[in-house]
């Protein structure tokens, strides 16, 4: 049998493709907001429902950018359960990251241990749509109202995803997206970030773009986070199979809900009322004393017979050997408890029930 993977990224027919791109041999125009670029950013901003969009290399740089831009200070609020590049972009911005919990019920950030960590030096909240899971958005905006603060939305893992009809994008001053090949969608590499106010997006577009305002005039002190003609492509065409891949990976999750819903010491993240999901992932916490097995044994087991799954996230990002003692120490047991037992298990739009039946038959035996 062959090895399954965590996920296998989407590919359109091949011939798609080279029609695609086809007109930059003819324009030879690689990059620099070229039509594909700018055909690309409206498609995003009509199906994310947004008023404004920006396309960028990539998430990273889409989110260094957002903090960038707002001309944050000091503190941001933010989570330790998330990927690395949350609290690098931070980090990256010269801020001081600040850690709070998560909450139990599907891994996002606490809203109420967030507001006793703010202090004058407090700028920002940078939650995180993980795993899809929509954070308590209406509660973050009020405790960022009360306090004056920006609120910048990490939905890397939340591209698609509405909340009663509202497209993730709308929340707080801006979110961003990541176009990563292990996404449902992507660009290959790529992300982009969506705003309300026209005149954040011209900052924002200042920075990606080496803070240039015309042919010969620098405004912003920026850098290059430009995408390229290419993944633009690629962009396109995989947003022609985009209902096409939510429906297969719909498929995906509700068989492996049918398999392990009623297994005793495994838990599954709830569906949340109001919100259409992307399916973008597949966790599962493992508890041991029911289970009768840890998760990274189980992990072991998985690997041993051909199953590729991933401990995600782990180890939380505060607990990164970079940042041991540089920033302030505070005590995340919520967010420590799922990160040492979580598993998110193979999911993609071609994965087959038979090998859904093949991962939990040996995760449950």
């Amino acid at each position: 049998m062959e090895d399954i993977y965590v996920t296998k990224a989407f590919l359109p027919p091949m011939e798609e493709y080279i029609d695609r791109i086809r007109s930059i041999w003819e324009s030879h125009r690689l990059t620099n907001m070229g039509s594909l670029h700018q055909e690309f950013e409206r498609k995003l901003t009509q199906y994310l429902r947004v008023p404004y969009c920006l396309a960028f290399a990539n998430g990273h740089l889409s989110l260094e950018t957002a903090l960038q831009a707002y001309g944050l200070t000091g503190e941001v609020i933010t989570t330790p359960f998330t990927f690395a590049s949350t609290t690098h972009a931070i980090v990256r911005n010269q801020l001081a990251p600040v850690f709070c919990d998560i909450c139990k019920e599907n891994y996002t950030i606490d809203v109420d241990k967030i507001e006793e960590l703010v202090t004058e030096k407090t700028s920002a909240i940078l939650p995180v749509h993980v795993y899809g899971q929509v954070c308590s958005v209406k509660k973050i905006q009020e405790i960022a109202d009360r306090h004056h603060l920006k609120v910048i939305y990490d939905a890397a893992h939340a591209f698609g995803v509405t909340v009663k009809g509202q497209g993730i994008g709308n929340f707080g001053d801006a979110s961003i997206f990541s176009f990563h090949a292990t996404k449902p969608f992507h660009s290959i590499e790529g992300g982009a970030i969506t705003f309300r106010s026209f005149e954040d997006g011209v900052k924002m577009y200042q920075i990606k773009n080496f803070g240039f305002m015309g042919e010969d005039m620098v405004c912003a002190v920026g850098g290059n986070a430009k995408m390229s003609e290419f993944h633009a492509a690629m962009g396109l065409c995989n947003m022609e199979y985009l209902d096409e891949i939510l429906t297969g990976r719909k498929r995906v999750v509700e068989r492996y809900r049918e398999r392990l819903k009623n297994r005793d010491g495994i838990v599954l993240l709830p569906s949340q009322e109001g919100v259409q999901e992307n399916y973008a992932y597949f966790p599962i916490l493992i508890k041991e004393d029911i289970f009768g097995e840890n998760r990274d044994s189980v992990y072991e087991r998985l690997a041993k017979n051909g199953i590729h799954a991933r401990r995600y996230f782990y180890p939380l990002t505060k607990d990164f050997p970079c940042y041991k003692h540089l920033f302030q120490e505070v005590r995340t047991p919520v967010a420590e408890y799922v990160a040492e037992r979580v598993l998110t298990l193979p999911l993609y739009d071609g994965l087959s029930e038979d090998e859904v039946d093949r991962i939990s038959d040996i995760l449950l035996q």
